[in-house]
């Protein structure tokens, strides 16, 4: 990866939307270039997804809840089942495997603490191997930055 894929990644990270000739503008290179080497780094799987963010609230998904999750027993078949489960929440919007006290944070995005009681009980009380969990409800997004530095 040299200095111009760089580039090519900071600006697409920025706005994906840039048609090959702005973004040829924006980086100093052609549009054919750029078409170039963005299908490259696409089939190379340096960029996994071209998607749009959108805004929770507009989706009154008003409430995320930041879950730390112990499990009891850490074999890996529960683990796996463990991952597998959380892939398949829709809530949860991030899911980490960690380490130190908790083995497992989780970014859960609903609409209100109801919902967010809802979804303890259907997805965590109900797993076996749950040992606990702690809860922090965000009150202000200070900064929220999907991009990797390039």
């Amino acid at each position: 990866m040299d200095d111009l894929d760089r580039r090519l990644l900071a600006a697409l990270q920025k706005n994906n939307r840039l048609s090959f000739a702005e973004l040829a503008t924006v980086v100093g290179s052609s549009a054919a270039s750029c078409m170039r080497r963005l299908n490259k780094l696409r089939s190379a799987g340096v960029i996994v997804a071209d998607i749009s963010l959108v805004d929770p609230r507009a989706l009154n998904k008003s409430l995320t809840v930041v879950v730390t999750v112990q499990l009891d027993r850490e074999r890996l078949d529960l683990v796996d089942d463990f991952k597998r489960r959380m892939r398949a929440a829709e809530e949860v919007t991030q899911c980490y495997m960690v380490t130190g006290e908790a083995d497992f944070v989780l970014v859960v995005a609903v609409e209100d603490v109801d919902a967010f009681d809802v979804f303890i009980k259907t997805k965590l009380y109900t797993n076996p191997n749950v040992r606990k969990f702690h809860s922090m409800i965000t009150l202000d997004r200070v900064k929220f930055e999907p991009r990797i530095p390039v």
